[in-house]
């Protein structure tokens, strides 16, 4: 098994404190920016930051569901880890300024690909699908910021 990684990373015409309170929002405006390939996203607990608890089903592909149970922690001022409960999936928020009024979003998500073939076509075609999703993410909270 090997580790797979998905990235994708945004500039945003928003001062970097706003950017960082709206990716920490998870109750709020975490349903607003995500794409459709998420479904029955819900807090479980919190709701802001770190210390909150969500649950949701990302669709990747038409034969591809993920149930996700993440738990929310803050290592670092605008750096927010996502641990998945049910599987090896670690997603990273980081927010960072980028000059006056301006941000940069970064999600990146790792975990352990499968063996064989089957790890073959997940580390090659996986990454480019994830950051795609992501890519959709970021643009609905560009237009939020």
């Amino acid at each position: 098994m090997a580790q797979v990684t998905a990235t994708a990373e945004r500039t945003i015409d928003a001062p970097v404190d706003k950017v960082r309170e709206l990716v920490a929002d998870y109750a709020g405006t975490r349903p607003q920016i995500l794409t459709e390939q998420y479904r029955d996203y819900e807090v479980t607990e919190g709701g802001q930051g770190a210390g909150t608890k969500a649950r949701w089903k990302l669709q990747a592909t038409s034969k591809r569901v993920r149930d996700v149970a993440a738990t929310v922690t803050e290592p670092e001022p605008g750096k927010l880890v996502e641990t998945d409960a049910n599987s090896s999936m670690v997603t990273t928020w980081t927010v960072r300024e980028a000059g006056a009024g301006r941000s940069v979003v970064r999600i990146e998500t790792t975990w352990q690909g499968a063996g064989g073939i089957g790890g073959f076509f997940e580390k090659t075609f996986a990454p480019a699908g994830l950051k795609r999703i992501y890519d959709g993410v970021l643009g609905k909270l560009a237009a939020l910021a």
